[in-house]
């Protein structure tokens, strides 16, 4: 059994990027822990019925998922480009030193959104081998919505060299997607049931499966 951390910049970024892998990590007995790094809040002008709704929506994914421990680390959300890049280091290096994870999903760093390339920074100064010698493993996953929306022309872009066969896991997926109600929406939306269902296709396509996720290994210490 393994320890695996999932880091999400937001509620359904983990869901939407390894949710399949996720399942499938807790149907083989690994250990899943769920790193929310932002959180929306009334004095970000969201309502006080959508912040509830939100927090249900967490506890909900979290429940079904099967996750061992979800950590909400609370900093605003579409902000994280205006803090601290220590105080994010420092928040998610304590995360890393109580779970202790060998394996880590982080967001890709070009993706569209700023938060995540944010996360994405701070995630990797908490693998240094010295500091946090259990992790194994990180691993950098594809989110519908920002992944392919990403316009850096300097960037290669997102391509996967690990495939995870998830063919037993996307109606269940799809199923956990649909308790984030405000963020799921119908084709041609990006966070679609057949775009979630397309995208599983196509990496299955790439990898011989019949549905897959896709990532990119950046560090594997094998003893």
């Amino acid at each position: 059994m393994s320890a695996v951390l999932v880091v999400a910049p937001h509620p359904d970024d983990e869901t939407l990027g390894c949710g399949g892998t996720m399942l499938r990590h807790v149907d083989q007995g690994d250990t899943v822990y769920w790193l929310i790094v932002t959180q929306i809040s009334e004095a970000l002008g969201f309502s006080e019925e959508k912040v509830k709704r939100r927090k249900h929506e967490i506890r909900e994914v979290a429940t079904t998922y099967g996750v061992e421990n979800t950590i909400d680390l609370g900093f605003p959300t579409t902000r994280l480009d205006a803090q601290p890049i220590s105080m994010l280091v420092d928040a998610i290096g304590e995360v890393f030193h109580e779970f202790e994870p060998e394996q880590v999903y982080v967001p890709y760093r070009n993706d569209i959104h700023t938060d995540h390339a944010a996360v994405f920074d701070a995630v990797a100064s908490c693998t240094k081998w010295f500091r946090y010698p259990s992790v194994r493993r990180v691993l950098a996953y594809e989110t519908l919505s920002e992944t392919e929306f990403a316009m850096d022309p300097d960037a290669r872009g997102f391509s996967p060299n690990v495939f995870v066969d998830i063919e037993g896991f996307v109606d269940e997926k799809i199923d956990i997607m649909r308790l984030y109600e405000s963020e799921i929406g119908t084709h041609p939306f990006p966070r679609s049931e057949s775009a979630i269902r397309s995208l599983a296709t196509l990496r299955g396509t790439t990898s011989g499966f019949e549905a897959a996720e896709a990532f990119i290994l950046l560090i594997e210490r094998i003893e």
